[in-house]
């Protein structure tokens, strides 16, 4: 049996970002029985609690709340349950995978004891962290020194973007990478348009099937949020501009309300999250078109064409749209809403 420990992501089920729902798809879909997955989950109220999901040891760690440096708290204190866990099972020769970069200034003695026991220190650094708007220079030099003692540790550097692999073998050649893809779900949702699931959020949100843009991500300037919006805003168009991503509590939504003023424009819809994959499904195969966030969309580009549907990116003015035709072939063209 191939013990592998994943440490880094919230936890499951997936309720927060791109490496929960990673960590959830992948235990969703194991294949080898030969596999038994151990998942760090953070939690405000339980320590060390155990608990199954589809088959997952999950393991709860109550870090102290400590603003940003929680994370490196978390990572730190799930590592080391971890380890005391193998020590105690009579593991052989483990597999840590970590999911980002945020404890590389520590990582030294946690990948010392992991290599001891004969186990496998694996890393996907997550794109470029320390170049993130979000953070304060300090931090972006913290989080550039991390990710450098990371590689230095890391037995395997896995990265889900080719672009991410490159700079790495180009800025730390000493590392050895991998690039495994997340890949994408190309099947239609099971949802119906009579599904109670369906009508109940159609309906509190206030939005109608194929009557809107589309767009999911984690709410972060680096997504390319504020260049959206703004161009939806300057348009003339009849439809929605629904945007599922959580703003709770977040600094750059209430900076870009005070900018834009989409608060305003009854066509920008902040619906929240969703994290129940048939619903979500349902909601992108029946949006007109899916503004993308990001400069990488291969995986939005396979969705769409599946639906045959369009991509739409803003311009350096704002003002336009590009489209990107999903169809047999892409595209390019200004495109006014």
């Amino acid at each position: 049996m191939q013990h592998v420990f994943i440490i880094g992501s919230r936890g499951l089920p997936a309720q927060y970002g791109g490496f929960e729902t990673f960590v959830d798809q992948l235990v969703s879909h194991q294949v080898s029985p030969a596999i038994q997955y151990h998942v760090a989950c953070l939690s405000n109220d339980q320590a060390y609690h155990h608990f199954d999901y589809k088959g997952v040891d999950c393991f709860t760690i109550k870090a102290p709340k400590l603003g940003p440096p929680r994370v490196i708290a978390y990572d730190m204190m799930a590592i080391n349950y971890a380890l005391k866990v193998i020590k105690k099972q009579g593991i052989e020769q483990p597999i840590f995978y970590v999911l980002g970069n945020t404890i590389g200034a520590f990582v030294a003695h946690f990948a010392h004891k992991i290599h001891k026991m004969g186990g496998r220190f694996y890393i996907n650094p997550d794109g470029l962290e320390w170049k993130r708007a979000k953070w304060a220079k300090p931090i972006q030099a913290y989080l550039k020194y991390s990710e450098k003692v990371m590689t230095h540790h890391a037995d395997l550097v896995i990265s889900d973007n080719p672009g991410i692999e490159s700079y790495i073998q180009e800025v730390y050649p000493w590392s050895k990478t991998t690039y495994i893809a997340y890949g994408t779900d190309t099947t239609k949702s099971r949802l119906t348009k009579v599904d109670d699931k369906a009508r109940t959020w159609y309906f509190e949100k206030g939005v109608i099937e194929n009557n809107y843009y589309l767009v999911v991500g984690r709410f972060v300037p680096e997504n390319n949020y504020e260049a959206m919006i703004r161009g939806f805003m300057a348009s003339s168009s009849d439809k929605d501009f629904v945007l599922i991503t959580n703003v709770e509590e977040n600094k750059f939504y209430d900076k870009l309300r005070q900018e834009t003023g989409f608060d305003k424009d009854p066509r920008v819809k902040f619906v929240g999250t969703v994290y129940d994959q048939e619903l979500l499904k349902y909601i992108r195969d029946n949006s007109h078109q899916s503004p993308r966030h990001h400069s990488t969309f291969k995986n939005i580009l396979f969705r769409q064409v599946r639906k045959n549907k369009a991509i739409l990116l803003p311009n350096k003015t704002g003002r336009e749209w590009e489209v990107v035709i999903a169809c047999n072939a892409c595209l390019l063209s200004n495109f006014h809403l």
